[in-house]
């Protein structure tokens, strides 16, 4: 039954094994192929930008991020040692990776705990405070809370969602979370305010809960703040609080949590919560410590790596990424912003939203065109949209040397000037574009970081909206091809991917100050009038065509109809017909035709497939003895006919070419004027025989 149940359902279907994505290979793979498919599932071909950016924003993977990588290989194969063996080196290992770090961040006495979440960390503490306030938990659990309803406060700059995460695992309701304002009058606007912090222990204290943990920051994730920890320490002693620190190190607090792999650019190495708290029964009880050996073994990867670096190579690496930080207040956080009063009394006032935009469109530049650098975009809720840089997070992870450094700040001036020329010139882009309404429209596209967007509206009249819509389509797209082919600057687009105009518009990206906005409009709505202009006259070609191939059709079988009654049906029969031609040739008054698209008639005449005038009205015969030689083009002039006045034809596509010689008198410099008309030849006659040739040409 058991058998029955683990077979492959599609196997037994007759599916075969080719589905192995949708199936696990009843037969197995080998190695080799296994670590091919796993080479595939990670070089999947993707946007070629996109890629080469992500390709130099991996992580330098040196000797130090091998040992941590090698790290996690000799834990599986230790994790199989015999217990004892395997207890005596798991104790070893942590035992030694806690007291580097004790002393490489000047916290000494505390124990350390290892975990792959870096809110992990908070959550067992959380537990850990609980325990030792509530005597009772043990016991009881969460009816012992009740009596008393615990408060964490956090500060409102501190990372998104880490209060609520902390109740959902702690099982406690959001009313046990305080959130503390920072500072908006004295002091800095990212601190958390003290005072108020202190008003409102002692209102949560006579409302009969119990305050029991405070999260504040050393470097806050978004702008690298740090709150006042020498009187938020004292404030928690007085109030009897336990006091946890986030981001960098600090010395005065009862625990903090430490992410050492992205100081140092070690790759897959956990997080560490560093603690003070002398009761192990009760950090066993929360999880800070576990009995099972093997658990023990997730401080290997960072133990190599602390072993291979040594203590100056930690401190050289932590030093080079505050070094690229050029600062009076020595934050190693530095925030980039670009808003109205940058630009003030530069041009014409614009929507905040447009800001924003150019904002991005700056962070996101910026990734691509110095990517080593470790600038990302950030949403502070101060300061808005920012650009961040923080070495302390990503120099040792990227490799980033003084050299991006440089690159960075050149890459910020270039794009800052020609942000700023784009904003001067935006709304001189708008007016001008109005200006040559109708066949102009500017689209207002506030999520478009450039100079504007433009459609071109056909002046088209008696059809449906549906073709309409297709039609202003089709131009605007071939506009938006002949303007990419030019050889300039200034980039044409469809524009931003989630926009609702995308399909009919030409988006203008930024532009430099001595860009001509006359001239760039003027040029736009010159090609779209050409294209409007070739389309209508291909149209106008096509029904030309259309109804002369019809008028064609009828006069060629009204030509048969004569032809059969001049004839006669005998001639008309295979055998009897070729006789009778032959005792009593029959000379046809059927003529040939030609239908001439420009003035879309046919007429009963014999001329050349393609006809070029030479200055002479249209259809107008050349006088004998006129005959010329064009220098312009590679096809001569027509003959002119024959003494026995009967024109010469030609079933070939290309015109006959004239073999007379060019007059003398004519001057060297004189170049005929080429009429752009084009006719198609339409013949009703059939090859006559050799024989009856030769009797016409007598005659």
């Amino acid at each position: 039954m058991v058998l029955g149940l683990l077979s492959c359902q599609k196997c037994a279907k007759g599916m075969g094994t080719t589905h192995l994505t949708l199936c696990l290979d009843c037969s197995g793979q080998d190695v080799a192929t296994i670590l091919h498919l796993v080479h595939n599932l990670i070089h999947e071909k993707e946007d070629e930008e996109k890629d080469q950016t992500s390709q130099c924003r991996m992580q330098n993977v040196g000797e130090q991020a091998h040992m941590a990588l090698l790290g996690h290989s000799l834990a599986a194969y230790i994790s199989v040692l015999d217990r004892e063996r395997l207890r005596k080196l798991t104790t070893r290992i942590q035992s030694d990776t806690t007291l580097w770090l004790c002393r490489l961040f000047r916290y000494e006495n505390s124990s350390a705990a290892f975990h792959e979440d870096d809110r992990d960390g908070l959550v067992k503490v959380c537990r850990l405070v609980i325990n030792s306030r509530y005597e009772e938990y043990a016991s009881e659990g969460y009816a012992s809370l009740t009596s008393k309803q615990p408060v964490i406060y956090h500060s409102a700059s501190g990372r998104s969602g880490l209060g609520q995460h902390l109740c959902s695992q702690l099982g406690l309701p959001l009313s046990s979370l305080c959130t503390v304002p920072c500072n908006t009058i004295f002091g800095s606007q990212h601190q958390m305010d003290v005072a108020l912090l202190d008003k409102l222990i002692k209102e949560d204290i006579e409302a009969g809960k119990l305050p029991l943990l405070l999260i504040a920051n050393a470097g806050t994730p978004g702008a690298g703040h740090t709150d006042k920890l020498g009187r938020l320490k004292d404030l928690c002693e007085q109030y009897n609080m336990w006091l946890h620190v986030e981001g960098w190190a600090a010395t005065r607090c009862d625990s903090m949590t430490l992410t050492p792999g992205q100081w140092l650019g070690l790759p897959a190495v956990t997080a560490v919560t560093l603690y003070r708290h002398e009761d192990p029964a009760l950090s066993l009880a929360a999880g800070l410590t576990s009995s099972q050996p093997v658990a023990k073994l997730r401080a290997l990867p960072l133990w190599l790596s602390l072993q291979y670096l040594g203590h100056n190579g930690i401190v050289q690496k932590i030093k080079h990424a505050t070094s690229l930080v050029e600062d009076e207040l020595s934050s190693p956080v530095v925030l980039f912003r670009f808003g109205p009063e940058l630009s003030a009394g530069k041009g014409h006032a614009h929507p905040f939203s447009i800001y924003i935009s150019f904002f991005l469109f700056l962070g996101e530049r910026l990734i691509q065109l110095v990517p080593t650098s470790g600038v990302d975009v950030v949403e502070l809720e101060d300061e808005g949209t920012c650009v961040r840089f923080s070495p302390l997070l990503t120099a040792a992870v990227l490799g980033t040397e003084q050299e991006d450094i440089d690159s960075l700040v050149e890459k910020l001036s270039e794009l800052v000037s020609v942000m700023s020329s784009t904003l001067s010139l935006r709304q001189d882009f708008r007016e001008e574009v109005h200006r040559h309404s109708p066949s102009l429209i500017y689209v207002e596209e506030l999520s478009w970081p450039g100079l504007g967007a433009v459609r071109y509206e056909p002046q088209i009249d008696g059809i449906d909206e549906s073709r309409r819509k297709e039609g202003v389509k089709k131009i605007n797209s071939e506009l938006l091809k002949k303007l990419q082919e030019f050889d300039t600057e200034i980039t044409f687009s469809t524009g931003p991917e989630f926009s609702t105009e995308t399909d009919d518009c030409i988006f203008v990206g930024m532009v430099t100050e001595d860009v001509d906005i006359i001239e760039l409009v003027n040029m736009i709505g010159a090609i779209g009038r050409d294209i409007e202009e070739s389309g209508r006259l291909l149209e106008n070609m096509t029904d030309v065509i259309r109804k002369g191939i019809l008028e064609a059709e009828v006069q060629l079988q009204k030509a048969s109809e004569e032809k059969l009654m001049e004839e006669g049906v005998i001639r008309q029969l295979p055998l009897f017909g070729s006789v009778l031609n032959w005792f009593s040739p029959v000379q046809s008054s059927i003529k040939g035709r030609t239908f001439n698209l420009v003035a879309g008639k046919i007429y009963q005449n014999v001329k050349p497939l393609f006809s070029f005038p030479t200055g002479q009205r249209l259809f107008q015969r050349v006088s004998a003895g006129t005959d010329s030689f064009s220098e312009t083009s590679s096809i001569a002039q027509v003959e002119e006919p024959s003494r026995d006045g009967c024109a010469s034809q030609s079933s070939s596509v290309h015109p006959p070419i004239s073999l007379s010689a060019p007059r003398d008198d004519i001057a060297a410099d004189a170049t005929p004027q080429v009429d752009s008309q084009i006719e198609v030849h339409v013949s009703s006659e059939e090859k006559q025989p050799e024989d009856q040739e030769l009797d016409h040409s007598e005659r």
